[in-house]
C-alpha cells in the first residue's frame, strides 16, 4: 500500500482549477474532488482560478502547498508551473521542464524511445509544413510508410480531443483538420490493436511506484472525450485482465517513461498491449483527471488506499522537496 500521511499538523493547500483551456469543466470537477478528499483528510483547502488575481491570492492565502488541477495547455504545458516556481510555494506534480517534455506528444515519444521503450512509429506534421507542401502528396508519402489503420492526434492536447482513428485514405485529410483545431502540430501514428491500459505512477520521495493497471474497454470501441467523462460509456477493469507477467512489464514501462520524462509526484502513463504481449507507450499525463470516472483515483482505491490520505501524502512530498 502507499505510505500514509504522518503529518501532525493541518496543511493549507491551494487547489487551482478551471482555467481557459478546452478542458476547463473537467478541471473544475477534478479540483472539487481533490479539495473534498483533502478536506476529509484534515487539510485546510482553498480553491482558486488561475486568473489575473492568482499571484495576489497566493500572497493573501499563504498556502503551504499548491495543487494544480489544471488540464490542457493552461496547466500542463509548463508555463504556469514556471510562475508557481517563482512564488517559492511548493506545488504538486511535474516541474515546468518535465511538463513541457510530456505535454508535447512528439517530444515525449522521442525521449521514451531513447530510453528503450517501445512506442508506435509516427510522423509529426506542423500545420505550416502541411499547407506549404503538397498536402495530398505528403499524406500519400506517409501512408506508403505507415500502413492503415492510423491514429491522428494533436501533438499538444488532452482528453482525446481532436483524436481520430483512420482506417482508409479518404478519411485522413479530415482527421488532420480535426487535429489542427486543437494544435498547430499533428502526430500521425501507427494504430496498435490491443488492450488499452492506464498506469498511474506515484512518487512520495522514495522512488516511483506503479499502481494497479486500469484496463479500458469503451462501449463504443473508442475512448474519446465523452467515453472518458460520462458514466456508463466505458467499462474499467482494475486490475487489468492480463497475466501477471504482462502487468509487471507494463508497470516497468510506466515507471521508465515517468523517469525518462523527468516527472515527479504523480503521472498517468497510457499504454497499449498488443496480442503478442508487447507493451507500447502512447503518451504521458502530468495532470491526470481526478474526477469520479478518472483512472488514477480508480487505481488508488484498487490498491487499497484512501484518496484523501494519498493526496495529502503527495502534498507533503511536495512540501519536503521545496
Amino acid at each position: 500500500m502507499i505510505s500514509k500521511s504522518k503529518s501532525k499538523r493541518s496543511l493549507k493547500i491551494l487547489v487551482l482549477a478551471g482555467g481557459i483551456s478546452h478542458e476547463r469543466e473537467i478541471s473544475l470537477k477534478s479540483g472539487r474532488r481533490v479539495a473534498d478528499a483533502l478536506l476529509d483528510a484534515g487539510s485546510d483547502v482553498v480553491i482558486r482560478e488561475p486568473d489575473e488575481k492568482l499571484l495576489s491570492n497566493i500572497k493573501k492565502d499563504k498556502p503551504d502547498v499548491i495543487w494544480p488541477c489544471l488540464h490542457g495547455a493552461s496547466g500542463e504545458d509548463g508555463a504556469l508551473r514556471d510562475i508557481l516556481a517563482l512564488t517559492g510555494v511548493p506545488f504538486v506534480g511535474a516541474t515546468a521542464s518535465g511538463a513541457r517534455l510530456a505535454w508535447d506528444k512528439a517530444v515525449a515519444k522521442i525521449l521514451v524511445a531513447q530510453a528503450g521503450i517501445q512506442t508506435p512509429p509516427s510522423v509529426t506534421l506542423p500545420k505550416e509544413t502541411f499547407r506549404e507542401l503538397d498536402a495530398d502528396g505528403v499524406l500519400k508519402a506517409v501512408t506508403q510508410t505507415l500502413s492503415f489503420p492510423l491514429v491522428v492526434k494533436p501533438a499538444r492536447s488532452g482528453s482525446a480531443q481532436g483524436v481520430t482513428v483512420v482506417k482508409k485514405a479518404d478519411e485522413l485529410s479530415r482527421a488532420m483538420v480535426d487535429a489542427y483545431v486543437y494544435c498547430d502540430v499533428a502526430v500521425i501514428e501507427k494504430f496498435i490493436d490491443g488492450t488499452e491500459l492506464a498506469l498511474s505512477v506515484i512518487d512520495l520521495g522514495s522512488g516511483p511506484i506503479a499502481l494497479p493497471a486500469v484496463e479500458i474497454e469503451p462501449v463504443s470501441g473508442k475512448f474519446g472525450y465523452q467515453e472518458r467523462y460520462t458514466a456508463g460509456e466505458t467499462n474499467y477493469y482494475v486490475p487489468a485482465r492480463l497475466t501477471k507477467a504482462v502487468k509487471d512489464r507494463a508497470a516497468k514501462v510506466a515507471i521508465a517513461a515517468h523517469e525518462a520524462l523527468g516527472l515527479r509526484h504523480l503521472s498517468r502513463i497510457d499504454l497499449i498491449v498488443d496480442k503478442k504481449g508487447t507493451v507500447w507507450f502512447l503518451e504521458a499525463n502530468v495532470c491526470p483527471g481526478l474526477t469520479e470516472t478518472s483512472l488514477l483515483p480508480q487505481a488508488i482505491v484498487a490498491e487499497g488506499s484512501k484518496l484523501g490520505e494519498v493526496y495529502l501524502s503527495l502534498a507533503e512530498a511536495a512540501l519536503r522537496q521545496r
